[in-house]
């Protein structure tokens, strides 16, 4: 009996694994939003983001879990667009240091601007578990759109980042 409960807990975890691996998200269509967030740690999430701003899909741009030494003018340079673009549309967020903290942090800052629609802009592999952090902070009602930038992950990081990501479920479950 107890061999075939692991094996069932087993077969569950690996067809959950192979969904999670070939249903990874996609960038957003063109719907306009108040607000995007960009979670740092990936290549080309800043550069989706600004991209977005710029070209009208929201008012206002958050980078959540930027170092606490980077200042605005040094992320103007580093993505080559002018500072001017920081100083009016983008705020750095650098209280975040991880997923959980990220979506603590971007809610807060939600609120603090009465946004009530947001574009999430992280890797694909990395959509699920920052959406699901976004979402239990959000307050309801706050509209909220995935937006994953096409990645090439390898076996191993979506092995791993599906561990965390049940884990995490789980742990909310729990209460933890």
């Amino acid at each position: 009996m107890v061999r075939r409960i692991i094996s069932l807990i087993l077969l569950f975890w690996a067809l959950g694994f192979a969904a999670f691996a070939v249903g990874l998200p996609g960038p957003a269509g063109p719907q306009r939003t108040d607000a995007i967030i960009v979670l740092t740690g990936g290549e080309n999430r800043i550069e989706r983001g600004i991209e977005l701003l710029e070209a009208g899909q929201a008012e206002r741009l958050l980078v959540s879990g930027v170092n606490r030494t980077v200042r605005p003018v040094e992320l103007a340079e580093e993505t080559g667009k002018p500072e001017a673009l920081f100083d009016c549309c983008i705020d750095l967020g650098q209280e975040a240091v991880d997923t959980r903290s990220n979506g603590r942090e971007a809610a807060r800052w939600m609120r603090e601007n009465r946004f009530t629609s947001v574009r999430l802009v992280t890797t694909d592999w990395h959509m699920p578990r920052a959406r699901f952090e976004l979402r239990r902070e959000l307050d309801d009602g706050v509209e909220l759109i995935p937006d994953a930038v096409t990645s090439e992950p390898s076996f191993m990081q979506l092995f791993l980042e599906y561990n965390k990501y049940l884990l995490r479920r789980l742990s909310a479950i729990v209460g933890i």
